[in-house]
């Protein structure tokens, strides 16, 4: 019997597009931007029977307003909904592959466009437009309902170069790709284009390769430690976990869980990046505009890198191909776009006690699962970590190339020069991560737990204690916190109806990072539609039907959407079925060392046993060197 949460096959997808087909849904003027598994609900997956197995399917019509989501069954091959969208109330459908290349194109005809670059002696040949989300401001009036995408320029003087060592600033377009129009072309003047090159792949430009690193060999003579099984659940010391990936979210793990005691104990029903935002701080008329929502809008795991061993995994490497459906509704298989392997992790407990004479170390482990994408310029990679004593860990790696522009007096204060002439926006990278938490069962409640002093006085005359306090988040609108790193903050997700051998409730604690939230204003348009940012924690109660941060659809809607949506209900979440949200990321202030391309930096959180196990879990790993 097929898994319920397996992702859709190859077979499925193509029986999800005969069906559509023959509902008479598709034109030849039809893309299906999305399909992938409309997943069952906790409900459907404690019921009797099995589960009807589903897709989801976007449907966008590139010469009409009409679009359309879909549901299709795969048991009985028929159409169960079909949701016509209001673009002007929905937002539009993420942008398609076919839209990057079609801005440049329009733009290559436009008579203000060329006039802008031949004022700059540019041959139109030469320039290379990113074609850039929109978002929604009151000042681009007219845009409502219209499928429209920005474009900034560079300068691309022969086919090898990287274009963006040379901004072509202050301009910008922007185009309707559905009527296929040109509405606008800012220039605010001539800037001088950057001229020194960024070819970080020319070794003429960047020197010879150096020959002092010598080889790292890591073998695991016997193979590695874990299993994986035919529906891609992974097993390893304890750890069981189903490993999917979906076009929007990329990698998706679900019933994640561990043995203990002969018994599986579930820990997160579903964890993903359910959305990613990337709002730039320059208010220049040509960019002010820059925030990328690359998740809903671009649909990250499209772009899963093809992973080769020794480049993006060392080791004994495990690789699982993903399964996606193209524009035209077609199965696509990307490649290696998974990666498993055991690493070590340095030192996972010791003591040397001088009493009983002994001296114990042991290694640690962990289990890693990866991908890594490319959306535009930048290049993350999402890794999560799975530890030999019971700690989760999501750690996300930026790198690529940073966004360019011109770097002018007036650009000094929101950007950093990085190559002579050459500016770097300050920018953000924040991650919202959806974890459908099952501490030992559904019926989990959160706990803020700060560290406080206590006052000099009565039972602390030295003035030495401090203590935890513990706060219960008892409602959603209770539930929307911000990190502290000041008093410690962690949140404790705990099942009350489960406890260990002290009586305490088993528990899990998210512990974050603490670094900066969305720092746009609050009464920005990001602001607005990057709500979700906003907050370090939300806590809301399970709905099948809230699945991302932003909203089901957020390229060129308003805002008000997902989160702040969600948790308006104000529904109880005390010991119920909750799903805990988790914002974390990066606030890039570019350094010259981020040019040409640059060094991988790193965020995210960690989610650690808190009275989960009786005791150490990992007493029982061997010492004498490496575990096992």
């Amino acid at each position: 019997m097929t898994d319920p949460l397996r992702d859709l096959s190859a077979d499925e997808i193509a029986a999800v597009r005969a069906v559509v087909v023959g509902a008479g849904l598709v034109a030849d003027t039809t893309r299906f931007v999305y399909v992938g598994l409309d997943e069952p609900g906790h409900a459907e997956l404690a019921a009797p029977e099995a589960p009807e197995r589903r897709a989801r399917v976007y449907l966008h019509d590139v010469t009409s307003p009409a679009a359309r989501d879909v549901t299709v069954s795969l048991a009985s091959r028929a159409v169960l909904r079909i949701r016509e969208l209001d673009a002007t109330v929905d937002g539009q459908l993420p942008v398609l592959d076919e839209e990057f290349a079609l801005v440049e194109r329009l733009l290559a005809t436009d008579p203000d466009w060329l006039a802008a670059l031949e004022a700059r002696k540019l041959d139109v040949a030469e320039v290379r437009v990113a074609p850039l989300s929109a978002g929604v401001y009151d000042d681009c009036p007219g845009e409502e309902g219209r499928r429209i995408l920005r474009g900034l320029a560079f300068h691309q003087p022969h086919p090898r170069d990287h274009p963006w060592a040379h901004p072509i600033d202050g301009l910008v377009a922007y185009a309707d790709t559905l009527n296929r129009t040109v509405d606008r072309v800012i220039d605010t003047g001539t800037v001088p284009i950057p001229e020194e090159p960024g070819n970080f792949d020319n070794p003429d430009e960047v020197g010879p390769a150096r020959t002092s690193l010598r080889p790292i060999e890591i073998t695991q003579p016997e193979g590695p430690s874990f299993t994986v099984d035919a529906d891609r659940v992974v097993s390893w010391e304890g750890w069981r976990i189903s490993v999917g990936f979906d076009a929007r979210e990329g990698l998706v793990l679900r019933r994640i869980g561990f043995v203990d005691g002969g018994r599986l104990r579930p820990i997160i029903h579903r964890a993903s990046i359910a959305e990613m935002v990337v709002p730039y701080g320059d208010p220049s008329p040509v960019r002010s505009w820059q925030n990328y929502f690359d998740t809903g809008e671009y649909l990250i795991g499209r772009f899963a890198n093809p992973l080769e061993h020794g480049c993006d995994c060392l080791g004994e490497i495990t690789y699982l191909d993903a399964v996606i459906a193209d524009e035209a509704g077609n199965p696509k298989v990307l490649p290696n776009a998974i990666c498993l392997h055991e690493e070590d992790h340095g030192v996972l407990w010791k003591h040397s006690d001088f009493w009983a004479g002994s001296a114990e170390t042991r290694r640690q482990r962990r289990l890693v699962i990866s991908f890594f994408t490319t959306v535009g310029n930048y290049d993350y990679g999402f890794y999560w970590h799975f530890s030999l004593d019971g700690e989760i860990g999501l750690e996300v790696k930026a790198t690529g190339v940073v966004f360019t522009s011109a770097y002018t007096p007036d650009a000094a204060p929101y950007a950093t020069e990085v190559a002579p002439g050459l500016g770097a926006p300050y920018h953000q990278h924040l991650f919202s991560a959806r974890l459908d938490m099952t501490v030992d069962g559904r019926a989990n409640t959160v706990d803020e737990v700060d560290v406080e002093p206590v006052a000099l006085g009565p039972g602390n005359e030295r003035g030495n204690a401090f203590r935890a306090a513990r706060t219960t988040l008892r409602r959603e609108s209770e539930a929307q916190r911000r990190a502290d790193g000041a008093a410690g903050r962690v949140w404790r997700i705990r099942n009350a109806d489960v406890r260990n051998r002290l009586g305490q409730p088993v528990a899990y604690e998210l512990r974050p990072e603490g670094g900066p939230l969305l720092l746009a204003d609050p009464a920005s348009s990001i602001a607005a539609r990057a709500g979700f940012a906003t907050r370090s924690l939300w806590v809301t109660r399970y709905d099948p039907a809230e699945r991302y941060s932003a909203g089901d659809f957020i390229n060129q809607h308003a805002g008000g959407g997902g989160l702040p949506a969600y948790a308006a209900a104000d529904r109880d979440i005390d010991g119920q079925d909750i799903v805990v949200w988790h914002t974390f990321g990066l606030t890039h202030l570019p350094r010259p060392e981020d040019w040409p391309v640059m060094p991988v930096g790193r965020t995210g959180f960690t989610l650690r046993p808190v009275g989960f196990f009786d005791r150490n879990p990992t007493l029982d790993v061997p010492g004498g060197g490496q575990p096992g």
